[in-house]
């Protein structure tokens, strides 16, 4: 097996793993439209969905695709050998980012607090959600001015807080295995934490990438440097 094989196969573990961290959520969207679609009975914990379905709907419709799709845009063999489809799709991510960023906004606002949730939560969802789409306009405006770094370092950050409802779920796990419901102040730190792990996570790949290309183009210097004729100021310095 040679390097090129292992690097190929050491790469799909990037698409891999943000796609299993989205299975949760999409499964528990899915339920959720099936609820709607299917009269389940309204209750207090889902009274909301059912006098507003629109947002709700939209949200889970395009978070799905999003969250999956979108970590298919972050294997960097994937993008080079699928460029026009990476063009492509990235088109359609960013109309769905802003779609699941606005609708996460107006559910955070209009809709009523559940159970459990409080000040805390509302004012995380508001600044993630305004977070989220900022980052995606400023991918979109930094593509136009083909600024590709600055592109994806923007699009990363939108869609690490994108994923946020998958890394919640295990924030949320151990406390309900080892306290159970969590209030209030609880409720708040947990979904916190699920955001500010992706974004601290987010925000070492781009730093990590930023160091690549530096060194990369360093490389590249010094290499055509080394290469290139003598001008006639070091000929007579070596004289």
């Amino acid at each position: 097996m040679n390097a090129s094989t292992t690097s190929r196969r050491s790469e799909w573990w990037i698409p891999t793993l943000p796609v299993l961290l989205s299975l949760v959520p999409a499964l528990a969207g899915t339920s959720r439209l099936a609820q709607l679609a299917g009269g389940a009975e309204v209750t207090a914990a889902n009274e909301r969905f059912f006098a507003h379905p629109i947002p709700v709907i939209l949200h889970i419709l395009v978070v799905i695709p999003y969250s999956i799709v979108g970590a298919f845009q972050f294997a960097p063999g994937f993008r080079r050998h699928s460029r026009p489809w990476h063009r492509a799709a990235g088109r359609v991510l960013a109309i769905f980012g802003l779609v699941v960023a606005l609708t996460g906004l107006w559910m955070a606002h209009f809709y009523p607090w559940p159970e459990g949730d409080g000040p805390g939560v509302y004012v995380e969802r508001l600044v993630f959600g305004t977070a989220m789409a900022a980052s995606i306009v400023l991918a979109i405006d930094a593509v136009r001015r083909r600024d590709f770094e600055a592109h994806g370092a923007w699009m990363i950050r939108a869609y690490a807080i994108g994923l946020g409802a998958g890394t919640q779920v295990l924030t949320h796990l151990p406390w309900f295995i080892l306290v159970g419901k969590p209030g209030e102040l609880a409720r708040a730190v947990l979904m916190g934490a699920g955001w500010v792990i992706n974004v601290v996570v987010a925000e070492w790949i781009i730093r990590r990438g930023e160091t690549r290309s530096q060194f990369a183009s360093r490389a590249v210097f010094a290499t055509r440097t080394l290469g290139r004729a003598p001008d006639a100021r070091t000929a007579t310095l070596h004289r």
